[in-house]
């Protein structure tokens, strides 16, 4: 290095040593002053980009030719390239555009998306974390005096039973007083009667050796009193028999804690066009449901629909063939199960992959780039509906192969049980034996949404699987019985239910109270359900085979 160069003198040109040099050359990495830079374009054998100095390191070097620059970017790829790369068959057929128009779009996406972290996103979670400390502390209070009234309550539980053993033991005093002046009594009795026995005999043994014949004649027997002896005392002593200890029966008798209840509630936020940030606003309902469009399958009929986007839904009909639909451009593609069976009921995963049960070889499969994998195999149980949750976890509905025995609902994680879900707290079966269709769907609040379609009622409980109502349509408004099948929840937590015998979806809000029906869009046996991002409707019109797209909400 040049020992004129100093810390304070770094900006002098590289070609002259000019003081200042406001220009960089990305490329060869040098300073350079204004009057130099058109000599150093001059080096025809190499590729220049000089850019202010400010804006040194602007420029990206191709990877795969070191001399030039990327000047494009391929769509394809999603990569940036120089236009050498153009020419190559790694990016034949593929979409350029100059990386000037990618930057300019990512730095608005980059300055809209530091708008709202800095305005909106990190005052939020820093009002949740202050929020915590209060929460805590909150908890702490609460705990405390519940582990009061749990004390103070076994302590007045203990009294009542000192009250018990006292009473207990005083009846026993009385009791042991009783039998004490019986036997009392009866002792006095038999010793008197001894006396008289030991006197008769001695009277006897006298007269026996006396010739008095008056003594003797005057004698009267007394034998046949004595022979009467006297009753026997029966005594019945007290014995304690105490209940048998169940924990359980001392629990319930004591008093439960009730549910620890840990519900979290999605915030969600929107850029609007003026780049400002709001939180998401409650829905209304519209008046008259609308068609906004239909797709005409191919099936005999459609039963299960499941959206990959807002403009892409997996269908499942009558055939062994899973089919995917565009709403403008129709089918995309289809593919055959790995068993060659007819799916039961299909769902697409927060990652974009398909996940469908085959009830016949009793497994849950995921079709992933093409590929079908068989993750989960069920014995001695039928898969039915399958739904994936916001937490990436599979929840299954799933029949046993004995009728007496109650279905469940299993949640997977990583597809290995996590939880299962059959009975209410008092043991009694959630779901019904029968082997007949059920559909799942989770709620945006984590409740677990079944619909029986044996038992003619949609059964939900919690994230934890505590029941917490059930849902048996409207009788003074249906035609026919309640026969709920396709189920699905929106971004209000409202709950959506195909009522296949009367052409007729039910509404109804996350407390299982109905809202409306949707009845005015000429639908026909209405199966499978499921909501887009923007809380369009896709039912599976199971008779016309058509699957429509409704608008619900205003």
């Amino acid at each position: 290095m040049d020992p004129r160069r100093t810390a304070q003198d770094v900006l002098r040109c590289d070609l002259c040593e000019t003081p200042v040099a406001p220009m960089y050359c990305d490329i060869c990495l040098i300073h350079l002053c204004k009057a130099c830079v058109g000599e150093h374009l001059s080096e025809f054998d190499k590729e220049h980009k000089i850019v202010p100095f400010e804006k040194r390191g602007s420029s990206t070097k191709c990877p795969n030719h070191s001399l030039k620059i990327c000047e494009l970017y391929c769509e394809q790829c999603d990569i940036p390239i120089c236009v050498q790369c153009t020419s190559s068959t790694q990016h034949q057929g593929h979409t350029f555009v100059y990386i000037v128009k990618i930057l300019e779009k990512q730095r608005s996406v980059l300055q809209k998306d530091l708008l709202e972290l800095e305005k909106f996103i990190y005052p939020k979670y820093q009002e949740i974390a202050l929020s915590i400390p209060v929460q805590k502390s909150t908890h702490n209070t609460t705990s405390q005096k519940i582990a009061s009234d749990i004390s103070k309550h076994g302590e007045e539980m203990h009294r009542q039973i000192d009250v018990i053993i006292k009473k207990l033991n005083s009846d026993l005093d009385e009791m042991d007083s009783k039998y004490l002046a019986a036997l009392n009594k009866h002792e006095d009795e038999i010793k008197h009667m001894l006396s008289d026995i030991t006197q008769t005999i001695a009277d006897l043994k006298k007269m026996l050796n006396s010739d008095d014949v008056g003594l003797v004649s005057a004698y009267k027997s007394r034998n046949a009193e004595f022979r009467r002896l006297p009753p026997k005392l029966t005594v019945t002593l007290p014995s304690f028999s105490p209940q048998k200890i169940d924990k359980q029966q001392i629990s319930a008798h004591f008093g439960s804690l009730s549910e620890l209840s840990i519900e979290t509630k999605e915030q969600n936020y929107t850029m609007d066009s003026s780049s400002t940030v709001h939180s998401t606003p409650k829905r209304s309902l519209i008046d008259v449901p609308q068609i906004i469009t239909e797709i005409k399958t191919d099936y005999k009929y459609a039963e299960n629909v499941s959206c990959l986007s807002d403009e892409d839904i997996w269908i499942r009909g009558n055939s062994n063939i899973l089919k995917l639909y565009n709403l403008q451009r129709g089918l995309l593609k289809s593919f055959k199960p790995k068993s060659g069976h007819c799916a039961d009921d299909i769902a697409v995963t927060g990652n974009g992959d398909l996940v469908y049960t085959d009830e016949r070889n009793r497994t849950v499969n995921i079709v992933k780039k093409k590929k079908i994998e068989t993750v989960i195999t069920l014995q001695g149980w039928i898969p039915r509906g399958v739904c994936s949750t916001s937490r990436g976890d599979i929840l299954v509905a799933m029949n046993n192969d004995n009728w007496q025995t109650p279905s469940k609902v299993v949640r997977y994680s990583d597809f290995t049980e996590k939880q299962s879900i059959q009975y209410n707290d008092n043991g009694q079966a959630l779901y019904s034996s029968f082997n007949f269709a059920k559909y799942i769907s989770e709620n945006r609040n984590l409740d677990i949404c079944v619909s029986d379609w044996g038992a003619r009622e949609v059964v939900v409980v919690n994230q934890a699987g505590k029941f917490r109502f059930t849902y048996t349509g409207l009788p003074s408004s249906a035609k026919k019985p309640f026969y709920p099948y396709g189920i699905t929840t929106d971004s209000q937590s409202h709950i959506l239910i195909a009522d296949l015998g009367n052409h007729d979806i039910h509404i109804v809000d996350r407390d299982g109270q109905f809202l409306r029906f949707i009845d005015n869009c000429h639908l026909e046996n209405p199966s499978g359900l499921c909501v887009d991002t923007q809380d369009n409707l896709f039912v599976a019109d199971s008779k016309t085979c058509k699957v429509k797209n409704i608008q619900y909400y205003k």
